[in-house]
């Protein structure tokens, strides 16, 4: 890939080596991160975004981050429709789309002994919001009332270009549960 002198001056700003492989800092001892933090997976469902190809990504599904006070955050990543090899699935069906897009949330949380309970906020990012909002909200309703949500979560809807051109619904999701509650698999860092 072709680097402008631009580009390589800000590469060097941040010490990274422009003729190194992607991520090579030049400086020795990288510092660790101030909050612990490990990643969250559901393999079953979906397939790590490290793992896409041809192209390669760089972000990880979701992360638990310890608050303090007994308290754990987790971070979801932006979730679509795209199964455990990491197709798209359901392409062209948006309501099918959003019902996967719910699923594979709902296993990512799963694995860390949470439930949509936990859920804070959601940001959800709809390819054509004039066209689909519509069946957005009829779904994720019946989704929130099927799981007896009350309150729901903080959300914020908007329409976006999405990472694939057959994805038609990309949501985030953030959630707060207690470090050692019934489910969560024992996980107490």
């Amino acid at each position: 890939m072709r680097t402008t002198a631009e580009e390589r001056a800000e590469m060097e700003a941040l010490g990274i080596s422009p003729g190194g492989p992607a991520g090579d800092r030049r400086r020795p001892g990288r510092a660790k991160a101030s909050v612990p933090r490990t990643i969250i997976r559901a393999p079953d469902v979906l397939n790590e975004a490290t793992d896409y190809r041809p192209q390669t990504v760089s972000f990880s599904r979701g992360l638990r981050v310890p608050l303090g006070n007994g308290l754990v955050l987790l971070l979801l990543s932006g979730t679509a429709s795209v199964d455990e090899h990491g197709a798209t699935i359901h392409a062209g069906d948006f309501r099918a789309q959003m019902w996967r897009t719910l699923r594979n949330l709902t296993r990512l949380l799963e694995s860390e002994g949470a439930t949509w309970h936990d859920i804070v906020r959601t940001t959800c990012y709809i390819r054509d919001i004039e066209r689909d909002y519509g069946d957005f909200n009829d779904v994720r309703t019946r989704f929130y009332t099927a799981m007896g949500l009350d309150p729901m979560p903080a959300s914020t809807g908007i329409q976006a270009r999405i990472c694939r051109t057959d994805l038609l619904v990309e949501i985030e999701a953030m959630a707060i549960v207690r470090e050692g509650r019934k489910g969560m698999k024992g996980r107490k860092r």
